[in-house]
């Protein structure tokens, strides 16, 4: 297990950083599989012993990094947003678009893979910030209208995702933009389209 260091240290977010970037670099080259902690290691100009102290292992360092390329895209999607409405949502779902399209260009013959690995804290993550627009008081009112706003954004963190994986794994055939614009209605209303 990696030692817990100060992470407020400018010297652990640096060598974080420089295994971060040296584990990048590697991803462009090499199938994930075949990265070792002693590339990586090399690669950052640090030994192995270092790598261990801030991360557990290969898979620990691509989550930090894809979760960390997440929040980057979604915070640049929603800065300036407030509450939640349609254009916040709007901005959410191109975020996840985007981030998809990131990961397939990161990670190119491995995406369908990694996006399945991560997908749950992925949608995990969407849901928190859907909640994070959501007046505390309104989720307090009762039992019943939290569970009511936890379902909603689970449905919707879960398929802006899907949705997102879907658009990306075909082959991106129309822009995000269009995509998202084209899909919204779904969102927002969800099954009354399906149900005609």
């Amino acid at each position: 297990m990696a030692i817990k260091k100060n992470e407020a240290d400018p010297r652990v977010i640096r060598t974080r950083r420089l295994l971060q970037d040296a584990f990048a670099s590697l991803i462009q080259e090499k199938d994930f599989e075949s990265i070792t902690v002693r590339d990586i290691a090399e690669r950052a100009t640090v030994n192995r012993a270092t790598f261990y102290a801030h991360f557990v292992d290969k898979f620990e360092i691509l989550e930090a990094r894809l979760m960390d390329s997440f929040m980057t895209i979604i915070n640049r999607r929603i800065s300036g947003h407030e509450v939640l409405n349609e254009e916040t949502i709007q901005s959410i779902f191109l975020g996840v678009c985007d981030f998809h399209k990131s990961l397939s260009t990161m990670c190119k013959r491995r995406y369908t893979s990694l996006g399945a690995v991560f997908e749950i804290q992925i949608k995990e993550k969407i849901q928190t910030i859907l909640l994070s627009f959501i007046d505390k008081d309104k989720m307090l009112s009762s039992p019943n209208a939290q569970f009511l706003i936890n379902t909603a954004t689970n449905m919707l963190s879960w398929g802006m995702y899907g949705a997102a994986y879907a658009w990306n794994k075909e082959g991106r055939l129309i822009s995000a933009e269009s995509f998202v614009k084209q899909t919204m209605s779904l969102v927002m209303n969800g099954a009354k389209e399906l149900l005609g």
